[in-house]
């Protein structure tokens, strides 16, 4: 705590953050590590041993390749270096193979990369409106973001405990939010389109990149009641917007293009086949859709509404990713979330394109895109509530609405990735560490919005307050009962539907903030 105390004008606190959280992570190296872990371990084997040819084809693992091709690439230089450590879990055929030195590389790669990441958090608290600025350090915006970032929970236990290559990621992301910030869009724009051929899920957010871009760089100049003008339309800028996506595209497709591999290549990335939820049910709105219909299905038998001999057998409870047709309700198609998702994030398309609000108008658009790609998407992982979670973090800092958005969205979304760690050894790890980051998130930023209205009221704090029952019902009471063996899911079904509901708030929330914003904008300028 100490180093808390350093003076702003040095920057030392910063360093003592960064430097702080890597040793945790150095920490959590022996601790469990997912099948996401031989997954990348595979992934370092092909792009290793075979030619680019075999990339988007090899099939000797289940864990075949599914990121795209920068990724790909970033395991081909990742190889060789860890040809170094152990030249033995570079074989494709070693299944799962998982030395001690295979593990220090591996999880040493991922602490590495992270340094991408807090550049791009040092770049963020940049861009920190510094009109809230207390007399203590502690009690800085940009201080506060700093611990909300770089010290995040959900990306420690994901990245450093689950194992994935996550903060680089983000960081690239968050570079790109910073330089738009910056207004240095051609730069943000070339970032975002490298992020995409690393991790295709950041299409979520592509729509508020796409519709900023044009609106605020692309059109040089507005009317005095913040209309487009149309004449001020730059072609120059259209063109070079669309050659840096062309070429970083070309880059990343060209050689599987000249392979006339593309259409494989897009199969592994957009695996329709999968079933509408991952194993465990992110909490979104089809988990309250599933739940639903499992009620109904019951009511259904008891009530001799239903006839057993037509049930599906198949339950998407039992922890494997299949196809699954639901009971009662109409199933859901790729299709339909498809539809449900563009009408999601419609109206915050529309907001940012007609009331723009500058770059924090963008964050929000982008929040909300993120969260609506969450609450509809077709197969979504639980972890992808951090693509929300942390441009919340940027927007929590500027204004008392968003800070108690922020505590409401990542307070659940971080309690939803529990599941994730279900060994007991990291049980007091997992419990612990979000324990410090929520104490710290609540406290923090009541302190800087402590002259505004509380940030929750009494049935938010009620719900939130909720996790800890749910916790130790699910940890436990569960294990000691003689459901564990006739219903082994209802933690995870209880988890996923409480959890559902805290996100499914935070959204809607975020909503109703973003539209009456905009209106009120629109009547101060009329």
């Amino acid at each position: 705590m100490a180093a808390f105390t350093i003076a702003t004008g040095t920057g030392n606190w910063f360093s003592a953050l960064a430097l702080g959280v890597t040793l945790l992570k150095c920490l959590l190296i022996p601790t469990y590590h997912s099948t996401d872990f031989e997954v990348h371990r595979n992934w370092l084997a092909i792009t290793h041993s075979l030619p680019i040819s075999q990339w988007y084809y090899e099939a000797t693992s289940e864990w075949t390749l599914d990121y795209p091709p920068f990724f790909a690439w970033f395991e081909y230089i990742l190889s060789h270096v860890a040809k170094y450590f152990d030249q033995e879990m570079l074989n494709v055929h070693n299944l799962n193979y998982s030395s001690s030195r295979t593990l220090l590389f591996q999880r040493f790669s991922v602490i590495f990369m992270d340094v991408l990441f807090v550049y791009a958090v040092r770049e963020c608290c940049k861009c920190i409106d510094g009109k809230k600025v207390g007399k203590e350090l502690t009690e800085k915006p940009k201080f506060i973001l700093s611990v909300l970032l770089l010290w995040n929970f959900g990306l420690l236990i994901v990245d450093h405990i689950h194992f994935q290559y996550n903060g680089f990621l983000f960081g690239l992301m968050l570079l790109s939010i910073a330089r738009l910030f910056q207004k240095r869009h051609m730069e943000g724009a070339f970032l975002f389109a490298v992020l995409l051929h690393f991790k295709h899920i950041y299409l979520y957010v592509a729509p508020a990149y796409g519709v900023y871009l044009l609106r605020s760089y692309c059109f040089t100049a507005n009317k005095p009641d913040g209309s487009i003008r149309w004449k001020s339309f730059s072609f120059v800028r259209v063109i070079s917007l669309g050659l840096v996506v062309f070429l970083v595209s070309a880059l990343s497709l060209g050689p599987f293009l000249a392979l006339n591999q593309l259409p494989q290549v897009f199969s592994r990335l957009f695996p329709f086949k999968r079933g509408l939820c991952h194993a465990y049910w992110a909490p979104n709105f089809w988990a309250l859709y599933n739940a639903l219909d499992k009620v109904l299905s019951v009511i259904g038998l008891k009530l001799k509404f239903l006839d057993p001999n037509n049930i599906p057998k198949a339950s998407m409870t039992s922890g494997l990713v299949q196809q699954f047709q639901h009971t009662v309700l109409p199933s859901v198609t790729p299709l339909a979330t498809l539809i449900c998702t563009l009408i999601a994030i419609l109206p915050s398309i529309f907001c940012l394109w007609f009331k723009p609000q500058g770059p924090r108008g963008f964050l929000r658009c982008l929040t909300l895109c993120a969260l609506s790609s969450f609450m509809f998407g077709w197969h979504v992982h639980e972890k992808a509530i951090l693509l929300a979670i942390l441009p919340m973090s940027l927007l929590s800092v500027g204004k008392a609405g968003d800070a108690s958005i922020f505590l409401i969205l990542t307070t659940t979304g971080h309690y939803s990735l529990f599941p994730l760690l279900f060994t007991a050894p990291e049980l007091p790890i997992k419990i612990l560490l979000m324990l410090l980051f929520t104490i710290y998130s609540i406290s923090s930023l009541k302190t800087l919005f402590r002259k505004e209205k509380p940030l929750s009221n009494w049935m938010e704090t009620f719900y939130l307050l909720g996790l800890g029952p749910l916790e130790v019902c699910c940890e436990f009471v569960f294990p000691f009962t003689s459901w564990k063996v006739k219903y082994p899911f209802i933690p995870l079904l209880l988890t996923s539907v409480y959890c559902a509901v805290g996100v499914t708030y935070a959204w809607f929330k975020l909503y109703v903030s973003v539209l009456i914003d905009s209106a009120i904008g629109k009547t101060k300028k009329q």
